[in-house]
């Protein structure tokens, strides 16, 4: 089972970030239903390493606090593979993050180990599409885009299937803040 913990992003923002997808000329766009920020992707695991996160998930514990978009960005250097819009730096954030590894290390999970850099994915790019230009002219009419905070209540364990035209992500628990 594909699977990774998250961070819902509330109707509000979703709108906003739908909106704004709405003037992306260029690009596949996230569906906005499945709009979060990944605080750990466990990968392929089998259902006994999921149910083992769960319980381990069920002990967190961390005060709700507030997020806020601040800005847009792109992953993949000079050939953009995906663009998001980034989540200003948060302490908070930060140490729930850290949290929700060492439960799942203490489970037996070891999520991916690449650098924390929260955000929600709003589009990805095929390599050599040629979007440079359409990119450039978006991100420098939205470079002051940004959300008000939005608060962080909840955590949630999501499975993630894989179909043609994107991930469909199915919760299969939530952990209240």
């Amino acid at each position: 089972m594909r699977a990774f913990v998250a961070i819902p992003v509330p109707e509000d923002i979703r709108d906003r970030l739908e909106e704004l997808q709405s003037d992306l000329p260029v690009g596949r766009l996230s569906d906005p239903g499945t709009f979060h920020v990944t605080l750990a992707f466990l990968g392929e695991e089998p259902v006994e390493r999921i149910e083992a996160a769960h319980e381990a998930l069920d002990r967190l514990a961390a005060a709700p606090f507030s997020l806020r978009i601040d800005g847009l960005d792109t992953f993949g250097g000079a050939a953009p593979r995906t663009l998001f819009a980034a989540i200003a730096p948060s302490a908070p954030l930060d140490a729930l993050q850290r949290k929700v590894r060492s439960l799942l290390h203490g489970a037996g999970i070891m999520p991916d180990r690449t650098r924390f850099r929260p955000h929600v994915t709003l589009a990805r790019f095929r390599p050599g599409s040629g979007i440079d230009a359409a990119l450039a002219r978006f991100l420098t009419r939205h470079a002051t885009f940004g959300t008000a905070p939005f608060p962080v209540t909840e955590v949630v364990l999501y499975r993630s299937h894989l179909t043609g035209d994107g991930a469909i992500h199915e919760a299969l628990a939530e952990y209240p803040l």
